[in-house]
């Protein structure tokens, strides 16, 4: 009986995780596996302390930009449009809708790449399936429906978990490197560092959470936190269980693809990993075929749910700045601005995949872009959320205002380091 209750509980607390888990795991897309597995297949161990170091600094940053939604009804991009001037809003979505768009192609063709390396059938077709088959579902399923997909999408990230149980792993050896890593830091081993941070921490990732929060409400008739203060203590610790949970899942898969390649491809001497199919294909000879296919079938998973927020964070940036009406849950004719922005932003993703663009370019600057982008966008965030005109006693906490203001500041550093490099 106590099982059985122990089940139905864990079963609530799936079904009531949502925004922080979807932004989480849509964090792991196939440009940061791409990433992720660079860091291993080059540096072994010796880079997941960093994943270490983002999980607080993401946390912290998704759940401020999650509760300026829930408690003002409105989206970043919205609250940013009242507070800044309009033109600096239009820039920073403007640079987010490039960088997106760009990496929306990296994602899709990664997508097609691995389908191709599992059924070997043409990889354009492929690519072309999967954009048709996310913006089908984004555009023609309501959002509460498409919702429960994108839940169950998380679980193919479980992938990497299990690749690392198929291999043998000296335990004690890699908590030791977690935490005292054995690397020298010049201008290779920043880049890369500055890599993780860039794709751990994106833009697109506080728009989303936040627009999500907004759809939520409104799907539950809720309100928003000003005119319902009474509900504040039991949504915000609802947000702060999913945002957590999102963020820890998303940490930890990025936790285990470093460490995947890094007991498999870099003890092989194989360093040279350039993109997440590439990962694929080296594991086959090494970790078996379970293993690659696991890898792959990851990939094509978590491309899925990232594609989605990419073009959904950047719809609701640009419709919210604008004043249009947005939201997943309206159908495309009652908001039309909404869902051409959507739209556009995958088309124009992947035309990436026709152009003689190089991907790993491509990767490089949607990085360098999101690098820079964050550090304006996160410190105009932390501005609305310490502003009482607009967050009334619901302003951030001290303890979130230290850490929010943190992460700007590593950020900052990192995109220096970037543009410096």
């Amino acid at each position: 009986m106590r099982s059985i209750i122990r089940r139905l509980r864990h079963a609530a607390t799936f079904k009531d995780l949502g925004p922080g888990l979807i932004t989480g795991a849509a964090d792991d897309d196939p440009s940061g596996i791409a990433t992720y597995s660079q860091a291993g297949a080059q540096f072994g161990v010796n880079m997941l302390w960093t994943v270490v170091l983002t999980f607080p600094l993401m946390t912290a940053i998704q759940l401020i930009s999650a509760e300026i939604g829930r408690v003002t009804g409105r989206g970043l991009a919205a609250n940013m449009a009242r507070v800044f001037p309009r033109r600096l809003v239009t820039l920073l979505v403007g640079l987010l809708f490039f960088a997106n768009t760009i990496n929306i192609g990296a994602d899709l063709a990664a997508m097609g790449a691995a389908a191709r390396l599992v059924l070997g059938w043409d990889q354009h077709l492929l690519t072309i399936a999967f954009a048709v088959l996310s913006l089908a579902l984004q555009v023609f399923v309501p959002y509460h429906r498409y919702v429960r997909y994108l839940k169950w999408l998380t679980l193919s990230l479980f992938a990497y978990v299990a690749v690392v149980l198929i291999v043998r792993i000296d335990w004690a050896e890699i908590g030791l490197r977690t935490v005292l890593p054995q690397m020298s830091f010049n201008r290779n081993t920043l880049t890369v560092i500055v890599a993780i941070f860039g794709t751990t921490i994106s833009p697109y990732l506080f728009f989303w959470q936040s627009a999500e929060e907004v759809e939520e409400e409104e799907l539950n008739h809720a309100g928003a936190l000003l005119d319902h203060p009474g509900d504040a203590p039991r949504e915000f610790r609802r947000i702060r269980r999913d945002t957590v949970i999102g963020m820890f899942f998303s940490n930890a898969i990025a936790y285990f693809i470093i460490l995947t390649t890094a007991v498999t491809l870099h003890q092989q001497g194989v360093t040279d990993i350039q993109t997440s199919s590439e990962a694929a294909e080296a594991l086959r000879p090494l970790a078996g075929e379970l293993t690659f296919i696991l890898f792959s079938v990851g990939i094509i998973g978590t491309g899925l749910l990232a594609v989605p927020v990419l073009a959904g964070s950047v719809a609701y940036a640009i419709g919210e700045s604008r004043g249009w009406k947005c939201g997943l849950e309206n159908m495309p004719w009652e908001a039309a601005g909404f869902y051409t922005v959507l739209s556009l932003a995958t088309l124009l993703g992947l035309a990436v995949d026709y152009s003689p663009l190089d991907p790993i370019k491509a990767l490089f600057w949607s990085a360098v872009i999101n690098g820079v982008i964050s550090v304006p966008i996160m410190a105009a965030m932390m501005i609305v959320a310490s502003r009482r005109h607009e967050m009334g006693n619901f302003i951030a906490s001290p303890g979130q205002r230290i850490l929010g203001w943190l992460t700007v500041a590593v950020m900052a550093a990192a995109a220096a380091a970037m543009l410096v490099l």
